[in-house]
């Protein structure tokens, strides 16, 4: 029996946005302020997803206070021109209207701060499908997504039951069950294929053409 959601909790990068350049670009710009020289991309791609002050620690194995001047620096460049090294996945613009139109609630979930998810939904013009934008604060509070779902569920009171979670990311996957929300993997953005089978999702799909199906499908019950 197909399951029916009112509330459709989206991740942001990865998942209805393309970030990859501008945010490898401010990796390496603040990875250059620091004299660490960079030539693998491979390496700046993991940073898609996860919290900085983590990766930056992680991958580089910086201290905690250098990983916040690390940050500093990738703001530098990040904040006016990253921020639009950006681009809606095709097919993603068309879902959220769909979905808007059979008045479903739909939420950002994202490790991103909640002042640059706004900016970017307004750019793109998609911020007039959202009812709620949460991201993490500037200072670095609130970064891990189980935060951001914590203050997200404060909103959505009469959700159990009723929400799904989507993203690219085993992360995303976890913290849904955590919460016991179903949750939909997305395979077009930066989870590997391992990791997202490993962390056991309600649903898996491969494009955005299959997730407009499957959410639609959910929605038009």
């Amino acid at each position: 029996m197909t399951r029916h959601y009112n509330f459709f909790i989206f991740d942001l990068d990865g998942t209805l946005t393309d970030p990859k350049v501008g945010i490898t670009n401010s990796i390496r710009y603040a990875l250059e302020r620091l004299d660490i020289k960079e030539g693998d991309e491979s390496r700046l791609v993991k940073f898609i997803g996860p919290p900085l002050l983590e990766s930056f620690c992680r991958y580089y194995g910086l201290s905690d206070s250098r990983a916040r001047q690390a940050i500093d620096y990738y703001r530098e460049y990040f904040t006016n021109k990253g921020i639009f090294e950006n681009q809606v996945y095709d097919g993603i613009r068309d879902l959220l209207s769909r979905l808007h139109k059979h008045k479903c609630q739909l939420v950002i979930a994202t490790s991103k701060p909640t002042i640059y998810a706004k900016r970017i939904l307004k750019h793109f013009r998609l911020h007039g499908y959202f009812d709620l934008v949460v991201g993490s604060n500037m200072d670095l509070t609130r970064s891990s997504k189980s935060e951001v779902i914590t203050e997200v569920l404060k909103f959505m009171p009469d959700s159990k039951g009723k929400a799904i979670l989507i993203g690219d990311r085993a992360d995303d996957v976890i913290v849904a069950k955590a919460y016991m929300i179903d949750s939909v993997a997305v395979g077009y953005g930066y989870g590997s294929e391992s990791e997202l089978i490993a962390a056991k999702p309600t649903y898996t799909i491969r494009t955005v053409g299959e997730l407009t199906r499957l959410l639609l499908g959910f929605a038009e019950i």
